[in-house]
């Protein structure tokens, strides 16, 4: 992933010194639980912990690479420079190379994801702080597009809290999932080396023993896992499409923060574009990108091919390092995002007391009007009301047929906005648990 849409926890993660400190650290843990069961001698495992403190040379071990053309024999190699042919001969016994690659992809991910249930948790707690504030900051809701009944700011918010509460749950999830490793050997049946090596190697690493394996741990937990984070990528572009709705000009009920200093367009010193929920849009984009190949990856053939192993040395970081960004980034424009009540109020009285239509179609069919004659009623004056900007409510008290079926009172009382909101805490209890 680019720098640009990166940041350095995440890359760590994923950079080619870690990598192989983690392959060091699986051949060292299982020589150690070799040794221990006495099928190799305890100086030679002591010996592999002569380099816990080297700095695995990457450019040495691509060329050795270079003429073995297998980056694990590569990566031996190496190894043996640091702690002696002699010494190292034991190194990597009954194990085939998946068991290193796979193992390590998991320790790496289950990390990954470490990071992404931070970044959640910090965006949740932004989301809460932000429906806290605008509770009952009222707002028109839509349906289509188009003005629907009243809700608010703070509703808004806390819809998206919940969605993203769900995606902190799935995390964890993927995260457990994908939290295994595997010792077992050139086809997954333990011929050449003790399950016990795998039991140690993976507790040494946070891992659980993968319950039956083959050359390669079962690829649908990466798949798993990649759809959650295809998941949480869409829900970051539900709530940056709405961000991006309310701050249209002709909208204007929120926005993004803009800063001194900034420029909106380089034509245009006008502009206050939301250049950064676009952006979000845009990276959801790519990390979905990431599930389709991770779903084909789960048929391979046989006990094992590499068709998976060029797609995951890509989508692996990609789709992290990209999330982790993009997290991070929607958490700070919650943060600081601008909200504009008066617009709120000015844009749901752009068609005056429309809004208001279902109380109205509600209280005749409860009068004794039918629903068919109590929505013919209703409609006609709100047309009225859509194509000349008049006032709902008068349009109403002039109607003959609505007034022989309702009192003045009884249609002025159908326009208090407090009737939209009385069950906003309620809703609040339910999400928050407050």
């Amino acid at each position: 992933m680019i720098p640009r849409y990166s940041r350095p926890d995440m890359v760590a993660i994923w950079s080619p010194e870690t990598k192989f400190r983690i392959w060091y650290e699986i051949e060292a843990h299982a020589c150690d639980a070799m040794a221990d069961l006495g099928v190799i001698p305890r100086e030679n495992a002591e010996a592999v912990w002569k380099a816990k403190d080297v700095e695995f040379d990457v450019a040495r071990i691509d060329e050795i690479e270079a003429v073995t053309k297998h980056d694990v024999i590569a990566f031996l190699t190496h190894l043996a420079e640091h702690v002696g042919s002699e010494e190292a001969r034991f190194v990597h016994q009954g194990m085939t190379s998946s068991d290193v690659l796979d193992t390590c992809l998991n320790v790496q991910m289950t990390r990954a994801a470490d990071l992404l249930i931070a970044d959640l948790e910090g965006l949740l707690a932004a989301l809460k702080r932000r429906a806290i504030e605008h509770k009952d900051t009222i707002r028109i809701g839509r349906s289509h597009g188009i003005h629907a009944e009243p809700t608010t700011m703070g509703l808004t918010f806390a819809r998206f809290y919940a969605e993203m509460d769900r995606n902190l749950s799935r995390m964890r999830d993927a995260r457990a999932e994908i939290a295994t490793g595997a010792i077992s050997g050139a086809v997954g049946t333990f011929a050449n080396i003790d399950p016990r090596v795998e039991e140690h190697v993976c507790d040494q690493l946070g891992l659980v023993p993968e319950p039956i394996s083959t050359q390669v741990i079962p690829r649908d937990r990466h798949a798993a896992f990649f759809a959650t984070l295809g998941v949480i990528a869409s829900s970051i572009e539900n709530i940056a499409i709405e961000i991006r709705h309310m701050q249209r000009t002709e909208v204007l009920e929120g926005a993004e923060f803009f800063s001194m200093g900034q420029k909106g367009s380089s034509a245009m010193p006008h502009k206050k574009n939301p250049v950064l929920t676009e952006n979000l849009t845009g990276l959801a984009r790519m990390v979905r990108a990431a599930v389709i190949p991770a779903m084909e990856n789960v048929a391979l053939w046989h006990e094992r091919d590499i068709s998976h192993s060029s797609v995951e040395r890509m989508i692996g970081p990609d789709a992290t390092i990209t999330l982790d960004f993009a997290l991070a980034r929607l958490t700070g424009v919650i943060d600081k995002m601008l909200i504009f009540p008066e617009n709120m109020m000015e844009n749901m009285n752009k068609f005056p007391g429309l809004v208001m239509s279902q109380r109205v179609l509600l209280a005749l069919t409860q009068a004794g009007v039918s629903r068919e004659d109590a929505y013919a009623m209703v409609q006609r004056n709100a047309l009225k009301v859509w194509e000349h900007r008049t006032d709902f409510k008068e349009e109403l008290l002039a109607d003959a047929d609505v007034t022989a079926a309702l009192s003045p009172e009884e249609i002025e009382e159908k326009f208090d906005l407090g009737y939209h909101t009385k069950h906003v805490d309620t809703i609040f209890a339910r999400v928050f648990g407050e």
